[in-house]
């Protein structure tokens, strides 16, 4: 399918059944995003929608898919062994789908973080680089950056798109973080964002802005790598 409307697939993740995904490609596509949700919402939530839709007019496919708690109907996250075994066969499945492109993985949240996790233990298939909407830095109310540890295993190129007021991730453990991964890994900051990319109105901008200005920062960032 060669525009904006995803194409509905579902990727067999062994012992734990099949799960649901949404393949986008645009006309032209430079490079594909393997793109995880968020520990609370699935793939067809509406950031993840507006992601999907605003790369693909960028000239970035898209695969989004479900976890398999997610395609349960479950609020609990899978243990992180499931999950980063869904993401492997998730950029499998891109890889296959998207044949000869530049594979990107990452995600929302946690999804960013069981992505990162996997590629840590064992590098991804094809997977040029990763890029996190909103890295879980630690959870809301007890700042640490222990979660960052394994990112010191990955040596291919990371992309943190980050709010300033994301109560996951605290921009003075962010910063440091970033900087011990040297040129590995870019940070862009949201002024005044959370960790949903929403900004106040006294801000004087609009959620929309602010998608596009991350979603610009993506497709330039993709470029380089």
């Amino acid at each position: 399918m060669k525009d904006h409307n995803p194409q509905s697939l579902h990727i067999d993740v062994g012992r734990a059944g099949a799960v649901s995904a949404l393949f986008t490609q645009p006309p032209r596509p430079h490079a594909c995003y393997v793109f995880a949700h968020g520990a609370g919402a699935g793939m067809t939530h509406a950031f993840m929608e507006a992601v999907a839709t605003g790369l693909s007019e960028r000239g970035i496919a898209t695969l989004r898919y479900q976890f398999p708690y997610m395609e349960k109907g479950s609020k609990r996250p899978d243990p992180p062994a499931l999950a980063q075994a869904t993401v492997r066969a998730a950029v499998e499945e891109a890889a296959r789908r998207a044949e000869g492109l530049p594979l990107i993985a990452g995600g929302k949240s946690f999804g960013g973080r069981m992505t990162s996790q996997a590629q840590a233990k064992a590098p991804l298939q094809g997977v040029q680089g990763l890029a996190f909407f909103g890295f879980p830095l630690h959870p809301a109310g007890k700042p640490s950056s222990e979660r960052a540890d394994h990112l010191a295993d990955i040596d291919i190129p990371m992309l943190f798109l980050q709010g300033t007021s994301d109560k996951l991730a605290e921009v003075d453990l962010l910063r440091p973080v970033v900087k011990r991964l040297a040129a590995q890994a870019t940070l862009h900051l949201v002024e005044a964002a959370d960790h949903s990319f929403h900004v106040p109105v006294r801000s004087g901008r609009r959620d929309g802005e602010v998608m596009a200005e991350i979603l610009d920062a993506f497709a330039a960032w993709s470029a380089t790598i």
